[in-house]
């Protein structure tokens, strides 16, 4: 009888512990919650209301080149974001100053209470520098070799990357959260010299050199325009052949100060469609279209910006 009374007692633990483990397992959770939401109720991410851009850089933040006058990239970004994200507002400030190097424009940024304040302020921010870094070391070594000015890139990079650091370090003091979304440069002449690397190469090299500091730094997104805008229609590998060939058989792969200033002057005519008239170097509406279009991909694909947490 003993044994028999402590199977009766095992066997009626076992069906109230099964039927426990029954009730809970099959008992719905609060409507639009799972078992694990019952403890922990996940963020709820929405579209911003209003997102305040600051431009800053140089002048293809500036917009210059731009026949229709509308700031370039930075008045057609605003227009995709807002066509993109139907209850979003755009507020974009412009801060882009034609000519300046990257110490030029730290110097602003230090100098103008205005422009820190915008900073603190935004959402998003979107850079261009280096262009005008290299240019001022292209235009030094104009009459050397490609082996020269090869060298002589690599060190005006040091220091390019140090004004570097102390410019990114300045944005994200006044702003340690925006995204920052700087822009490569490109090559203003591939069009005109396509067999001559000297300048493509040092184009890529100090890209290289703006990606690597970026590196160092949060919530930082290169956008690589080079190739767009120094090939512009020319976007298959045969066209470019096609282009390199005619153009070798006028330079014979060489390329002097003097061709350049004379490209530079030919006005109401470029090869590449992307390019202004009015001085043949800076991106015309087309061109400030395409930058947009390849920001705003890579905006999308990393789009904190846009969304608030509730």
């Amino acid at each position: 009888m003993k044994k028999r009374g402590w199977l009766v007692i095992v066997l009626t633990i076992i069906i109230v512990v099964g039927a426990g483990w029954f009730w809970h397992s099959h008992t719905p959770a609060p409507r639009g919650q799972n078992q694990e939401q019952l403890s922990v109720q996940k963020p709820r991410y929405v579209e911003r209301k209003h997102v305040k851009l600051v431009a800053l850089g140089d002048s293809l933040t500036h917009g210059q080149g731009d026949e229709t006058n509308n700031g370039g990239y930075v008045g057609i970004i605003k227009k995709k974001i807002e066509h993109r994200y139907k209850r979003t507002t755009v507020t974009t400030v412009n801060y882009g100053v034609s000519g300046d190097r990257s110490d030029q424009i730290l110097a602003r940024l230090n100098s103008q209470k205005k422009i820190r304040q915008d900073l603190r302020q935004a959402n998003v921010i979107t850079m261009t520098v280096g262009g005008n870094d290299l240019m001022q070391k292209l235009e030094q070594d104009a009459t050397e070799s490609p082996k020269q000015i090869d060298a002589d890139v690599k060190t005006a990079s040091k220091t390019y990357r140090i004004k570097l650091n102390k410019l990114f370090t300045a944005v994200r003091k006044q702003n340690p959260h925006a995204p920052i979304f700087v822009m490569s440069i490109y090559n203003p002449f591939y069009t005109y010299f396509p067999d001559v690397t000297t300048i493509s190469d040092a184009i890529a090299y100090w890209n290289r050199t703006t990606q690597q500091v970026m590196e160092g730094y949060p919530r930082m997104y290169f956008v690589d325009i080079n190739h767009l805008m120094s090939y512009g229609q020319y976007r298959t590998k045969a066209a470019r052949q096609q282009l390199a060939a005619k153009e070798n058989k006028v330079n014979h792969g060489k390329v002097s100060q003097a061709q350049s200033i004379q490209v530079m002057d030919n006005k109401d005519k470029n090869l590449n469609d992307y390019i202004s008239t009015d001085d043949n170097f800076h991106p015309n509406h087309t061109g400030y279209e395409h930058i947009a279009r390849q920001l705003f991909k890579v905006m999308v694909h990393h789009h904190s910006w846009e969304y608030v947490k509730r």
